[in-house]
């Protein structure tokens, strides 16, 4: 059977920070509160998405790799990771802060919890204002004055805090100390790892357990990057019909494309899935003379063996993943 661009049903994750805006903003469809993640894009184990429709609606992610091996993902991208899909895609709604957080290195994750590590980057898509992130630290800080302050339930004094607006990017390699502030609204990209070290969580109590969340500070002392760092933020060029290279990592490359009337996507020299994001307005895709809408909030995945897609928008702002 022909592959085709793939939309997947996405899973909605209660976190107690959630909010309402992934609704709002970009129109899920759900009637739970305090949903804070979409994951769009997942082969966690247990946490498997699923087909949304077409011929092959209902089967889950790994059922794809498996039945289709290379021409899904890429031979390269098969090669490397086997049945294991690298990347966990997801839109992110923050009402309150995000705990602070790290995570573990690849060889950290491997070792500890047989899982891979969490590189991860962050597209604002939406910011209230005054709305801010926590990435790294604000200083030259070591072990010793880390927990310090940490003991003396100061550690936020000594946090990187950034005030951010849309189309804001960040990567976040592992061991970075980072937090997603109240009133942000955002797409990440990561590694496909549900690994985190959390390291202070205002001493929240979580309604639905009556208790506060375990905290990882042991764990994260090994994990953290102590060097101080003069600027977070990504800087990139929003030349229009154009693949702008946002972030390129060894984990994951995005870049930005910004349509107005029709462009053509040639990947037949690309060696892997492609997903797209839309992050602003709406698009149709062409592909084996079949066409595909994709709104502000949904994403796609085109198979590996798709090389040509004509995309049109009168304007639209869409990320472009690929391993």
């Amino acid at each position: 059977m022909e592959l085709y661009p793939i939309k997947f049903e996405p899973l909605y994750k209660y976190r107690l920070w959630g909010g309402e805006k992934l609704k709002t903003h970009l129109n899920k469809d759900y009637n739970e509160e305090s949903i804070g993640e979409s994951w769009e894009i997942s082969d966690v184990k247990g946490d498997e998405t699923k087909v949304l429709k077409g011929a092959l609606k209902g089967q889950t992610l790994k059922q794809l790799i498996q039945k289709y091996k290379g021409a899904f993902v890429g031979e390269s991208v098969y090669k490397t990771f086997g049945e294991d899909f690298p990347l966990l895609i997801k839109f992110i709604d923050a009402k309150t802060p995000l705990s602070i957080q790290v995570h573990p290195s690849n060889e950290l994750a491997k070792e500890r919890h047989n899982s891979f590590g969490k590189n991860e980057m962050w597209y604002v898509m939406q910011a209230d204002k005054d709305a801010e992130l926590i990435v790294g630290f604000e200083s030259e800080i070591d072990k010793e004055e880390y927990l310090k302050q940490l003991e003396e339930d100061t550690i936020l004094n000594v946090m990187h805090h950034e005030t951010v607006a849309q189309g804001d990017t960040f990567y976040i390699p592992t061991g970075r100390i980072h937090a997603i502030g109240a009133g942000v609204l955002l797409a990440e990209i990561q590694q496909t790892s549900d690994v985190t070290y959390r390291i202070y969580d205002y001493n929240r109590v979580d309604a639905t357990t009556g208790k506060e969340r375990e905290l990882h500070n042991e764990l994260a002392l090994d994990a953290i990057d102590f060097k101080y760092y003069d600027n977070f933020k990504t800087d990139y060029k929003k030349e229009v019909n154009t693949s702008n290279i946002l972030v390129h990592s060894p984990y994951f490359k995005t870049n930005f494309i910004k349509v107005e009337g029709e462009i053509t996507k040639d990947y037949t020299k690309l060696d892997s899935f492609v997903i797209y994001m839309c992050v602003s307005g709406g698009l149709e895709i062409e592909s084996n003379n079949e066409k595909y809408t994709l709104k502000i909030g949904e994403t796609i995945l085109l198979p590996a063996v798709i090389d040509n897609v004509k995309i049109s928008s009168n304007k639209a702002e869409f990320l472009e993943i690929y391993y």
